[in-house]
């Protein structure tokens, strides 16, 4: 008796405790042990969401970083009624997509791993088992990016924070990228990649290299996997600060287009929309594909048990989402512009796709090798 006992006890006490904190290191197992593969859910229907939802920070002020901004007593005057209007409409934005809960959720720009707990808990995501993926990044004001996956239709075997290192020493830490490998319905293995690339602060040629050193790290951790497993399922989303067809995305990280060059190790779902002119981010009155949504070969031709359905990602593009101004030109409807409050969504639109089985594979596909891009020897200040 006092063996099952403690087996139970054993059993509430991971579950409990989740997979979203962090303090050592930056590898870890999950802990939740509630749903084996055998019981997870379809998942097909679900969407997965990438959102950047623009500096979501909780009302305190956190030691260590420059969060400040983002308080009742700052200029923005931030506070929790304004915190709990800004979830209640994440969530909104999150659940377009024919009105589910998404299986996988990808944000950045997020404080920590108890506003991603709050948009989940606060909203009607909580319907869904949501677990968090996350790690505190080096970046100086305190935002991350964090993965929430529904734990009855995804099961997390491994999660790791990449850094980004740059030439230069002394340079400003970034973001990590997260990394988080688990397995779907009939135990169909996927690996997520969730990023947050430097900003083009200072000006599109001067970051330029910090953006390109990100690539750099990302490809190396796909690489890393390719290597052993050809035929991986690999899905990249974020904000990379950067358009499909700009160097660190088509050339280092080597995102192609799909139908320009079918057999690129990864294909970015983003290009036909950057075709059409479309774009998640608005910059003085122009739209571009800043997040972006890529995925390995074998995921978007289906070689590998799970494809792409259709072969391409959507971008939120709704009513409510979008500000007019008096010449009726539509942009994002933000939180804030600069200290002034508009009590919007965010700065950017949402994106999303789908994913299915496929009972029957297409011809194996084989990855050619990836041209060695060498670091860039430019000042990075």
């Amino acid at each position: 008796m006092t063996k099952y006992l403690f087996y139970f006890l054993a059993v509430i006490f991971f579950v409990g405790c989740g997979t979203d904190a962090q303090k050592n290191g930056v590898m870890k197992k999950t802990e939740d042990t509630a749903y084996p593969y055998e019981l997870l859910q379809d998942f097909s229907g679900h969407p997965i969401v990438f959102y950047n939802v623009e500096n979501l920070f909780d009302t305190l002020d956190s030691p260590g970083i420059s969060d400040e901004e983002f308080t009742p007593t700052s200029e923005k005057g931030w506070n929790s009624t304004r915190y709990a209007d800004k979830l209640e409409k994440l969530a909104k934005a999150i659940t377009t997509p024919e009105n589910k809960r998404p299986v996988l959720l990808g944000l950045c720009e997020v404080e920590n791993a108890h506003v991603v707990r709050d948009l989940i808990l606060t909203t009607p995501l909580n319907a869904s088992k949501y677990r968090i993926a996350h790690f505190d990044s080096p970046d100086g004001r305190g935002i991350d990016v964090a993965l929430a996956y529904d734990l009855e239709r995804f099961y997390v075997l491994h999660q790791e924070a990449v850094p980004v290192v740059f030439m230069d020493p002394t340079e400003r830490p970034t973001r990590d990228i997260l990394y988080v490998k688990g397995v779907l319905q009939d135990s169909l293995e996927l690996h997520v990649f969730i990023n947050h690339w430097p900003s083009r602060s200072g000006g599109e040629e001067a970051s330029r290299p910090k953006r390109e050193r990100a690539a750099m790290a990302l490809r190396h951790k796909i690489d890393s996997i390719l290597n052993i497993e050809p035929n991986a399922n690999i899905l990249i989303m974020g904000d990379l600060n950067d358009h499909p067809y700009n160097e660190s995305v088509e050339n280092v990280l080597g995102a192609k287009h799909p139908v320009k060059s079918p057999e690129s190790s990864l294909l970015n779902l983003q290009y036909p929309a950057n075709d059409k002119g479309e774009g998640t981010y608005n910059y003085r009155g122009e739209w571009g594909i800043l997040d972006h949504i890529i995925v390995s070969n074998n995921l978007y031709s289906g070689n590998n048990k799970l494809k792409v359905k259709p072969q391409v990602s959507h971008i939120v593009y709704e009513e409510f989402l979008l500000y007019k101004n008096k010449e009726g030109e539509a942009s994002p409807s933000r939180t804030y512009g600069g200290k002034n409050y508009y009590g919007g969504y965010s700065d950017h639109l949402p994106v999303y796709l789908y994913l299915e089985k496929v009972k029957k594979p297409y011809k194996k596909f084989i990855p050619s090798p990836q041209k060695t891009i060498q670091p860039s020897t430019r000042n990075e200040k």
